[in-house]
């Protein structure tokens, strides 16, 4: 699930967080997400450092389907913030440098620098795994590659935030 979050490295829809306690992943949509900051803007003066004991100036009109998903986004941008952490994007560059190692690893020599061509410019990433698309043993390759790759930096990024990486993450 932390894999699928880093993936999503546009973030124009959704973003992901890490409930540190109960190691759920919380998905919050963007519409809940500016919910809720309007909710803080409005409630909240600027100078207030601790948000602990404020309570809301006025109750906001929430439409009611929203409301257990903005009280939770509420607590993530507020009241708890040592329990959650942001999910972060999957860094660019090491994305990038793990489909070069990957096209490095290949016997095809032909595909090798076409997969390696096709990483200069825009849409890169795409290009490469359509290029794959007909090469199904080299596609199946390239998901464990990734994966694995994918795991590795999972794990550095939990080491950051006080957790070990366990491989059921």
């Amino acid at each position: 699930e932390i894999q699928k979050a880093m993936e999503d490295t546009a973030r124009d829809a959704f973003d992901y967080f890490l409930d540190l306690e109960t190691g759920e992943i919380i998905i919050l949509s963007e519409d809940i997400i500016k919910k809720a900051q309007e909710i803080l803007e409005e409630s909240y003066d600027d100078d207030i450092g601790d948000f602990e004991d404020v309570e809301v100036e006025k109750v906001p009109v929430i439409p009611e389907w929203m409301e257990d998903e903005i009280e939770l986004a509420l607590d993530i941008f507020i009241y708890e913030k040592e329990r959650y952490a942001r999910i972060p994007e999957r860094n660019h560059h090491h994305g990038y440098n793990t489909l070069k190692e990957f096209a490095a690893t290949l016997e095809d020599e032909a595909l090798k620098r076409t997969l390696l061509g096709l990483l200069d410019g825009k849409n890169a990433f795409r290009r490469f795994k359509d290029a794959l698309g007909e090469y199904p043993k080299e596609r199946k390759l390239w998901y464990g590659f990734n994966a694995k790759a994918s795991r590795n930096e999972i794990g550095a990024w939990l080491k950051t935030i006080g957790l070990e990486h366990k491989s059921c993450v």
